[in-house]
């Protein structure tokens, strides 16, 4: 699926932490980008990417667009041929009905740009942003693997609505967008799914979901232990050039883990010890015990379910498919990380 450069390109949820290095990379690349967003005159929000685009080659146009409103996308889609579908809901705490905050309108924005897309004849292909969590629900579920790895060809089947309702959400939203490719033959699908995803943001750090992670492993919120938790990450920048190669590689074909490497918090602690200082922040201790995670976790909002599913369990992903298909090498989690805790403290989120 060969792609004309000279066409505009769409992104949805352009101001997000993925999309605006993917947004810098598309017009550093000379191309015209057609960017969605909530308030496209709200400066705190997109301001960085006039920024960006004052500096570069390409042309950045902003359109407002709800991602829950049908027809929201009509405008933005046209004339382009590509389209990358990165925005969606994230809402992890203090959530009280799942369903309704965070399934059905990962499902709804999903099939409102993807129905756009078949309102709009240039389109050729599109690029899904969903989640490793929409091949595995729990870290136990590797035990069901054939050899104690996920691949590609995994599915989430075990996260509910009462359940890991975000990992839930996900692969819903997924199997939405598949659904809609299959039942049209003009253009094609490329997913993407990605890790824990950390690295610096090109606004302030404070405005990247990730950082709450990172925060707490050195803030002395973590300081009496952490639990054995395992996480696959990627550096941002990786996962914004992943979804740059989907779309112009024109044999990109199916489903791909972004994943650099899986490590535990505590390995996340070890890394920034040796790039920071062993004495420089106020580290965990130890790690906790599972027994006492799960008496503790319903006070800090985490089910004892979770707990038993997830907290001791290893968790490996295979990326050569990706490796292959989009021609990636991965950075480092060390530079990640470090880039990622240099830019919390130059804007002093951590001091």
């Amino acid at each position: 699926m060969n792609i004309d450069r000279q066409k505009p390109v769409l992104v949805t949820g352009a101001n997000g932490y993925i999309a605006s290095w993917l947004v810098k990379k598309l017009l550093e690349e000379g191309l015209t980008v057609h960017g969605t967003v909530r308030d496209p005159n709200n400066t705190g929000k997109v301001g960085h990417l006039h920024k960006i685009a004052d500096k570069s080659s390409g042309t950045l146009k902003l359109f407002a667009a709800d991602l829950l409103k049908e027809g929201a996308f009509d405008e933005a889609i046209q004339g382009c041929e590509l389209v990358f579908h990165t925005a969606s809901p994230f809402v992890v705490r203090g959530i009280k009905d799942p369903m309704a905050e965070l399934v059905e309108p990962a499902k709804l924005g999903t099939r409102n740009v993807l129905e756009a897309a078949n309102r709009c004849d240039s389109v050729k292909r599109i690029v899904l942003t969903s989640s490793v969590v929409g091949i595995y629900g729990d870290a136990v579920d590797i035990l069901e693997t054939s050899s104690g790895v996920f691949t590609e060809e995994y599915w989430n089947t075990t996260s509910r609505v009462d359940h890991q309702p975000y990992n839930y959400s996900k692969v819903e939203a997924e199997k939405v967008g598949w659904d809609i490719q299959k039942a049209q033959d003009r253009w094609d699908l490329v997913v993407v799914n990605p890790g824990l995803v950390m690295g610096p943001s090109l606004t302030t750090a404070s405005n990247s979901t990730s950082l709450s992670t990172i925060k707490e492993l050195v803030d002395g919120s973590m300081r009496t232990g952490v639990p054995d938790l395992n996480f696959a990450l990627v550096d941002v920048r990786d996962v914004a050039l992943a979804h740059y190669q989907a779309g112009f590689t024109p044999s990109a074909s199916g489903r791909h883990i972004l994943t650099s490497t899986s490590t535990s918090l505590m390995g996340m602690v070890d890394i920034i010890k040796q790039q920071f200082g062993k004495k420089r922040f106020a580290y965990p201790m130890m790690i906790a015990p599972k027994w006492i995670v799960s008496l503790m976790g319903p006070s800090q909002g985490v089910t004892r379910e979770f707990v038993k599913k997830n907290v001791g369990y290893p968790l490996e992903f295979d990326n050569s498919y990706t490796r292959k298909d989009l021609d990636m090498v991965f950075r480092p989690i060390e530079e990640t990380i470090s880039d990622h805790l240099q830019q919390m403290l130059d804007d002093g989120i951590v001091k």
